[in-house]
């Protein structure tokens, strides 16, 4: 066998390390024993899931790699190589590995004497220095949604460890309002107000030059933070927001699906869910600068969850509809219409009795906690499902 006739299928199939193939989607379309081995899905299970759903991996400090535009895909998007020294990648049993990630890109020539999808081929080894080829100018990755962290250019930065403290909470604000001029006045207020205002001003004044230096030397882009005046402004275009990602996703899941669209759709939504850790700036639970944007960002939560019900209804998938009806539920237990939906998803699985265990729970949970009784239209359709099956009356 010539150079040229080896494909994609044979480097994956015999190469030494775990290995798996990738097309323009991202799906895996090759996976090898050695990916079997170390992450524990059969290639059945792998091939045409998205890698970020067979690799579910993180930074080091905690961050989520495989998200909406992960540094990997937009490297392989534009033909360039990727790799990563250390990362922790979930097992199918939620054990987490460590691992390191390069990647070997195909040329348009080599697509097409490939004859496959294939765009790119992933290999998983033991994290032990891989040289990484990124480009030198990455965004910023801020990630607020849960516990907050930043990433850039393959690694994460460690907050926790910044000697000054205020330079995170600085950036959190500016994020607050990304891509809006802030006035220093108003961030000497926030740090120190009861600070003389020279005093303040020298304070900030070393606050924003050590938060620019630790972003500069973990890789971000030049001017990320800009001033303006006697303002500043975090740069949209020098930064990925989760948050942002997180609610474009939910919007393009919900248009995909009014579009009839609903295994798109589900794309869209799985994404988005692997986005939302926890609560926007949830180690921020008193600030009052944030609350807004939390409960803005709760709703889109629902509304997500609400469109995955409907897709995975749509799909005859009900144990998952359940779940994530049960996680909505433990959100907000006054959303009725989780509760309906997951009645009717407890029936289709052929589980009466369940569904009639469940509303019994939810209906006292309502009246002890909330003092709320059922709306007509909730008893009605548990009347329907359950009411007439028992032959008797609510």
């Amino acid at each position: 066998m010539g150079v040229k006739d080896i494909k994609t299928t044979d480097i994956v199939e015999f190469s030494s390390d775990p290995a798996f193939a990738l097309n323009g989607e991202m799906r895996v379309i090759g996976w090898n024993s050695g990916a079997e081995e170390l992450l524990g899905f059969t290639a059945v299970e792998a091939i045409g899931r998205r890698c970020g759903q067979v690799l579910q991996a993180s930074y080091p400090t905690g961050e989520p790699l495989c998200s909406m535009l992960c540094e990997g895909r937009s490297c392989m998007a534009i033909g360039k190589k990727w790799a990563m020294d250390a990362c922790q990648i979930r097992h199918k049993t939620g054990k987490m590995v460590t691992a390191g990630i390069s990647t070997m890109v195909l040329s348009p020539k080599a697509r097409e004497q490939d004859g496959s999808d294939a765009v790119a081929v992933v290999f998983l080894r033991e994290a032990n220095g891989i040289v990484k080829d990124v480009p030198p100018a990455m965004p910023l990755r801020i990630f607020t949604l849960g516990r907050f962290g930043l990433a850039v250019s393959g690694e994460g930065l460690n907050v926790d460890a910044w000697k000054r403290k205020q330079a995170a909470v600085v950036l959190k604000y500016l994020v607050s309002h990304l891509d809006r001029p802030v006035h220093r006045e108003r961030l000497i207020e926030l740090l120190w107000p009861d600070a003389e205002p020279d005093r303040g001003w020298e304070r900030l004044k070393v606050t924003i030059s050590f938060l620019r230096g630790k972003l500069r030397t973990g890789g971000a882009r030049d001017e990320t933070i800009k001033t303006v005046g006697e303002s500043y402004v975090l740069r949209r275009e020098a930064v990925w927001v989760d948050s942002d990602a997180f609610a474009s996703l939910v919007s393009a899941g919900w248009e995909l699906l009014k579009n009839g669209k609903w295994r798109d759709a589900r794309d869209r939504f799985e994404e988005a869910k692997s986005l939302y850790r926890g609560d926007y700036f949830e180690d921020e639970p008193y600030a009052e600068w944030c609350a807004e944007e939390r409960e803005r960002l709760r709703e889109i939560h629902l509304e997500l969850l609400s469109g995955m019900v409907k897709c995975y209804t749509e799909d005859g998938m009900f144990l998952e509809a359940s779940q994530v009806c049960r996680t909505a539920l433990l959100s907000d237990p006054c959303r009725e219409s989780f509760l309906r939906a997951l009645l009717d998803s407890l029936i289709n699985l052929g589980r009466p009795d369940w569904a009639e265990a469940q509303f019994t729970s939810w209906r006292r949970s309502l009246e002890e906690e909330y003092g709320l009784q059922p709306t007509q239209e909730t008893l009605q359709i548990y009347q329907q499902l359950i009411g007439d099956r028992r032959g008797g009356t609510l």
